[in-house]
């Protein structure tokens, strides 16, 4: 199965003994997600670091590591959904991307913000969700 997959999922990927991350590693599951977001965990790899206890050398050696087990897709391979994404979650604009991602894939979406589930043209799964969708 294949799903894009949010940043604040992303994120978990740093963690020790993360669960998530043993989602993200399973060989029958493939992961998506806006270029972007690697500069989002960039951005927040003080507090990642500071949060989880890894060394800034174990977080690069894992962010590494993350780009092998998910595809970060540019911009320009789905910047023509972003308006359609927009309209379906005005109030939410960075998320837009995930959502614009995951039309232009025809994919789902795992995601724990209860926001992007109150549009209905992408279904999003919960980490709960996705567990008893493939069947863990």
């Amino acid at each position: 199965m294949k799903f894009v997959v949010d940043t604040n999922i992303l994120f978990t990927f740093f963690w020790k003994n993360s669960f998530t991350k043993g989602l993200l590693v399973d060989q029958d599951l493939e992961f998506f997600a806006p270029e972007f977001a690697l500069e989002e965990i960039n951005k927040y790899s003080d507090e990642i670091i500071e949060k989880t206890g890894i060394s800034l050398e174990k977080f690069k050696e894992l962010r590494r590591d993350l780009a092998i087990f998910v595809e970060f897709i540019p911009l320009d391979e789905y910047k023509q959904f972003l308006p359609e994404s927009l309209s379906l979650i005005p109030m939410h604009p960075d998320d837009t991307d995930f959502l614009a991602l995951a039309l232009k894939l025809k994919l789902s979406i795992w995601s724990n913000d209860p926001h992007l589930k109150r549009q209905s043209k992408v279904k999003v799964y919960s980490t709960s969700e996705l567990l008893k969708e493939v069947g863990l």
